[in-house]
């Protein structure tokens, strides 16, 4: 794995950060803490000549609070950082935009939780707002190379399939990378430098970010919730199994699973296509955010991980999933369309892990196998997903530890995991269309 982060890496969403400034009035980017945005924000501040408003700053916090009015009436656009630490900001940009219209490129805020858990960012700024989501840096950020794979598969499967035929990506490798995640800071560390790092992620988060957002009557229960669903990650949902063993009542157990995606330690894929199939599942399936973040969570190590003991292989067929769901997650969320995402699963047992269906109706399906080998047996459920859609399938692929990239049959496709992030078209073009 090549040394990530030698310099600042670039981040997709600042390319469309400024492109959206220029028809949206105000603009909430959200993601986990340490993800990033203070910097995107930053370097958009710095490039418009504009301060950003640090609500992180106890002594900035507490004058924005006493001066809200005074503190949104800066000229040009308003940048703040971590705004759900002073809400009221809310009210005053409001009042601002009520004042002066709803002019486009008024401001951009950051938030280290999901919207949903803000309720007074919808009610302030309805209409007005455009949330983004930054997530941890993808595989392509982190080296340097513009990922064009999902355009290029729903343009020209066959051709992306092509494009690049071998791989050199080792399964150890594919290891390194899950382990070490894309939380910027955790890259730039080593062994037990990183190990301390992610502990003090997750303490902090549960510890801190948590408290302000609900009142948290069971902390350790908390933590329990959050290790034992990293140890099910890109497994379908069950509330019943996770919280045996708890004291805490099912309905306080829900509110903590919430609570864990809206700190972006979480993730629901929601089950998709129950109208397919009447026998199609309605369960989501659970995914942590950041692979690393689940690693340190389940305390297993990368050495551990490369092993062929089986509850490795286990452990690592897993943490692959929610490593290649992340990737492709990230890729939808740069897509200038808005798409559906989610598993496919039926009560018989054929099941899809990563499912994506375009405005037309059109799909691209995803199964992720973490052996070398791909046998016809491991299609199944993409077969059977093809058969449902007929020519709404653009393509079915199943994602390997694999060197080769080839077709199967009729529009079922084997590629290497590390396709997602191999740049397809030439990269003149690429850069063109950026």
């Amino acid at each position: 794995m090549a040394e990530p982060l030698a310099g600042i890496a670039t981040r997709r969403v600042s390319a469309l950060l400024d492109d959206l400034l220029s028809t949206e009035p105000v603009i909430a980017l959200h993601g986990p803490r340490s993800v990033g945005k203070s910097t995107v924000l930053r370097a958009l501040a710095e490039a418009r000549g504009v301060p950003v408003l640090d609500l992180d700053d106890v002594g900035t916090r507490d004058a924005v609070e006493a001066n809200p009015q005074t503190a949104v009436a800066t000229p040009g656009l308003l940048c703040v950082d971590e705004y759900q630490h002073a809400p009221l900001i809310l009210d005053a940009l409001k009042a601002r935009l009520n004042r002066e219209g709803t002019l486009a490129g008024t401001a951009v805020l950051t938030g280290s939780t999901r919207q949903d858990a803000l309720r007074r960012t919808a009610q302030a700024l309805t209409g007005r707002l455009h949330t983004m989501t930054i997530w941890p840096l993808s595989q392509g950020e982190i080296g340097g190379v513009i990922e064009d794979f999902l355009p290029a598969l729903r343009a020209e499967p066959d051709a992306a399939v092509a494009a690049r035929p071998t791989s050199t990506t080792s399964r150890k490798d594919y290891v390194e990378r899950l382990c070490a995640g894309g939380f910027p800071l955790a890259l730039r560390r080593r062994g037990t430098a990183r190990d301390r790092w992610f502990d003090d992620y997750i303490r902090q988060s549960l510890e801190r970010d948590a408290v302000e957002l609900v009142r948290i009557r069971q902390r350790t229960m908390l933590r329990e919730l959050l290790g034992r669903l990293a140890g099910r990650t890109a497994q379908v949902l069950n509330l019943t199994k996770v919280s045996e063993g708890l004291t805490g009542e099912r309905k306080t157990i829900e509110e903590y699973v919430r609570l864990l995606e809206d700190l972006f330690l979480l993730d629901r894929l929601p089950a998709w296509g129950k109208t397919l199939r009447a026998r199609a599942a309605a369960s989501p399936k659970v995914h942590v955010v950041d692979t690393g973040v689940a690693a340190r969570l389940m305390r297993v190590s990368a050495a551990k991980l490369a092993t062929l003991e089986p509850t490795s292989l286990s452990e690592f067929g897993h943490l692959l999933e929610s490593f290649v769901v992340g990737e492709l997650r990230k890729q939808v969320s740069w897509l200038d369309e808005q798409v559906t995402t989610g598993h496919w699963r039926t009560h018989d047992g054929d099941e899809v892990d990563y499912v994506i269906e375009f405005d037309d109706g059109r799909v691209l399906a995803f199964e992720v196998k973490a052996n070398e080998r791909v046998s016809g047996a491991d299609l199944k459920g993409l077969r059977v997903l093809r058969d449902a859609l007929g020519d709404r399938l653009i393509a079915g692929v199943a994602l390997s530890t694999g060197l080769r990239s080839f077709t199967y049959e009729d529009r079922i496709h084997i590629m290497p995991i590390d396709r997602l992030w191999t740049q397809i078209s030439e990269p003149s073009q690429t850069n063109k269309n950026h």
